[in-house]
């Protein structure tokens, strides 16, 4: 269901939702931003600018007005708090999707947000947490766990074509074939694009998948030979020189704590 909003709103609106595994909320906007907090299960989440992956214990922002769709890997209870445009100001947030850290302060705040009342005692208290909140949101540390896609039509189809069957074993030449541009054409028009080359987007996109595969409960050694990678040490080595642990450490610090 699409939230609505009126007047009388509070600057910060905090819901739960739970979804099954492989629940797709299709694509929508709604005005206010979105800050939405996987407590459970991993997300990946697309607009016409790039895509994004949350893992466990991890949050996605969307600013309002911007197109989105989700696709639930495991299931996944997600805690979302709309933001107004002065709250969303006042929390740092940016004009553009970004994946966040999430804080146990955060945690404890959102859980706090769900339970406050109607009664004028209760409206203190929340005033008071959704403030804490807001300002605990500006604390938290972005991860690089999205891809852009590029606006060129030939350009996007080929990457929608890896986007269905990410792997590291895909060339230049094939992305190229997909384009319909020569080697040479494509390499420019997708650094001019996306702003990266093909092999840096090809690990990102590959690095994203294997993120939600893991949270869904594969196996590092699986999800290594399904995406082409050499070796499991071969893909473990990326992954942690893009999210500064290995794939197990990671994932263990997303089961670790789990409040909802």
């Amino acid at each position: 269901m699409i939230p609505t909003f009126d007047d009388n709103d509070p600057e910060a609106l905090v819901t739960l939702r739970e979804y099954p595994c492989g629940s797709v909320f299709a694509r929508h906007t709604h005005p206010r931003g979105q800050f939405a907090y996987a407590s459970t299960g991993a997300l990946r989440m697309f607009t016409d600018l790039g895509n994004w992956v949350v893992p466990p214990q991890r949050a996605v922002w969307v600013p309002g007005g911007i197109a989105h769709e989700m696709h639930m890997r495991g299931d996944v209870v997600m805690l979302n708090t709309y933001l107004d445009a002065q709250a969303a100001e006042r929390a740092g947030l940016q004009g553009h999707c970004q994946v966040f850290e999430v804080s146990p302060l955060l945690r404890h705040l959102l859980e706090a947000a769900l339970t406050c009342g109607a009664s004028a005692t209760s409206e203190v208290r929340r005033h008071c947490v959704l403030t804490l909140l807001i300002d605990e949101i500006s604390t938290l540390s972005a991860l690089p766990l999205s891809a852009p896609l590029p606006s060129e039509p030939r350009l996007a189809r080929a990457c929608q074509r890896f986007l269905d069957a990410p792997a590291q074993t895909v060339s230049l030449d094939q992305m190229a074939s997909w384009s319909s541009m020569s080697r040479r054409t494509f390499t420019r028009h997708f650094l001019e694009s996306t702003g990266m080359t093909l092999v840096a987007w090809r690990q990102q996109v590959c690095l994203l998948e294997a993120t939600a595969q893991l949270s869904h409960g594969a196996s590092i050694t699986e999800v290594a030979f399904a995406l082409g990678f050499s070796s499991p040490s071969a893909f473990t080595a990326l992954f942690r020189r893009h999210l500064g642990d290995s794939p197990a450490r990671y994932l263990a610090k997303s089961k670790a704590v789990s409040l909802f």
